[in-house]
């Protein structure tokens, strides 16, 4: 197979972003199949922009975006993108839209085309913390997984995609409340290797747990 793995890039003036650290650790091969690895802009629109050309020019077999959501105590693999951008800040390009469908012909909501429950069980089963989440949020990172989800929908059938959450890495807490969660970026790495291995197993398993229910 051929993965697509994105980071968003820094953003609300922070030093570094896990995400994109994160995406920049792992291999360019991983177990027989091809990792692409970009950086996406936390601008609303041009996130797609960014994606769009290089599902273009790689043609991959899956994509996976990743994304920071400090505060969470561990690795997140979201099920559900909302059609809506309501951002609490401004993004990088200083947008910050309000009650704003993020696209007018879109669905409500999309469900993430990936195994997640398989991609978490994936990093559990190595001792890292992760969970199915229904929320990715309103701004940056929901915007660029219901995009992703919409290409999917209306153009890529057959592709796989879906969005991760890490959270915050040491150095980002420091001046943070006590007990803010934490955790390396060479772990977060260590948890994208192992859910990227879990969307690349036999096709027939795949597609058994791409029906899992609720």
């Amino acid at each position: 197979m051929k993965v697509l793995i994105t980071g968003i890039d820094t953003f609300d003036g922070a030093a570094v972003n896990p995400a994109y650290e994160a995406v920049k650790l792992l291999p360019d091969e991983l177990g027989g199949n091809e990792i692409i690895k970009k950086e996406i802009p936390t601008v609303f629109g041009k996130d797609e922009e960014v994606l769009r050309k290089a599902i273009e020019e790689y043609s991959p077999d899956a994509v996976i975006c990743v994304g920071q959501a400090g505060g969470r105590s561990g690795m997140t693999v979201e099920k559900v993108a909302v059609n809506l951008m309501e951002a609490r800040i401004p993004d990088n390009a200083g947008n910050q839209p309000f009650d704003v469908p993020v696209k007018e012909d879109g669905e409500t909501a999309y469900f993430a085309k990936l195994p997640v429950k398989r991609m978490v069980q994936a990093m559990k089963d190595h001792q890292i913390p992760a969970r199915v989440s229904y929320t990715a949020g309103t701004f940056v990172c929901n915007d660029i997984m219901y995009r992703l989800l919409y290409l999917i929908d209306r153009e890529y059938p057959e592709m796989l995609g879906g969005f991760i959450h890490v959270p915050y890495c040491p150095e980002q807490v420091l001046e943070l409340p006590d007990g803010t969660p934490s955790m390396s970026v060479e772990m977060i790495s260590d948890a994208l290797k192992y859910a990227i291995e879990a969307i690349c197993g036999d096709a027939d398993e795949i597609k058994v747990a791409m029906g899992e229910t609720e």
